[in-house]
């Protein structure tokens, strides 16, 4: 055992050795110089490229983001689109969510658009966001076959696909908060519909800077993917939101 161990401990010298040299090189500093060199330069190209296309995103639509006086006087809407943000334990609409909902509800109410596209998550068994802000809608005053939903709504991205090539809309008013209005409507008009957005902000919410945060990362994303028309998820059959929006009840 006592031979093993002079073995191991001689090998471990020769390698300890052998990196004290290579750490002592001329060469190899350089080459590490170099390196830090190269990612220094890499993460100020990431970050300029990264605010370049935020940039570009924001001013694409910030001039058609109105006040819910303005959305309620444009003409010829064929939806409202409001945009997933989860439901609570209880099965009601988070705060985010609900401050969405009130606010397309009333654009609803005073007459900027006929109908009401709910968007987001009913993809597990158990959890039906679409339907919990259907039902608030209902709850709210407004009819049933005004209110569609979009059971597959799983991205900002996918929701305005859909919306274009299932619910055929061609001018929309997209409502979530301000951080994640312009996405919205880039998708939107990416995909070939004319978009309009209200901004649906009532206080500070928690975890903000986490959500611009990770809002910056994914408005990168959806360019590149409303660059090459990713297909979503789920496509299927056409459902007009000029038609009755029972169509998509399941439930």
């Amino acid at each position: 055992m006592k031979k093993i161990a002079e073995r191991i401990l001689g090998f471990f010298k020769i390698i300890f050795g052998f990196l004290k040299k290579v750490l002592k090189s001329v060469r190899f500093r350089k080459v590490v110089k170099r390196f830090c060199i190269f990612c220094v330069c890499f993460g100020i190209f990431i970050g300029i490229l990264t605010l370049s296309l935020n940039l570009y995103v924001k001013k694409s639509v910030d001039e058609n983001i109105l006040t819910v006086e303005e959305a309620a006087n444009l003409s010829d809407v064929d939806c409202i689109i409001v945009l997933g943000c989860g439901i609570k334990p209880d099965g009601t609409p988070s705060d985010m969510l609900r401050d969405r909902l009130n606010f397309a509800i009333d654009i609803y109410k005073k007459g900027g658009a006929p109908k009401l596209l709910m968007s987001g998550d009913h993809g597990r068994v158990g959890y039906n966001e679409v339907g919990v802000m259907k039902q608030y809608a209902i709850n709210k005053g407004v009819p049933s076959e005004d209110v569609f939903m979009d059971h597959a709504g799983f991205s900002t991205y996918e929701t305005m696909y859909r919306a274009k090539e299932i619910f055929k809309a061609e001018k929309v008013i997209v409502v979530t908060q301000e951080y994640h209005l312009y996405r919205g409507m880039y998708n939107a008009e990416k995909m070939g519909m004319e978009s309009y957005g209200v901004a649906s902000d009532v206080y500070w919410y928690e975890n903000e800077f986490y959500r611009e945060s990770r809002e910056m990362i994914a408005r990168c994303k959806d360019f590149i993917w409303c660059l090459f028309k990713v297909e979503p998820t789920y496509l299927g059959d056409a459902i007009p939101v000029s038609g009755n929006g029972d169509a998509t009840n399941d439930y």
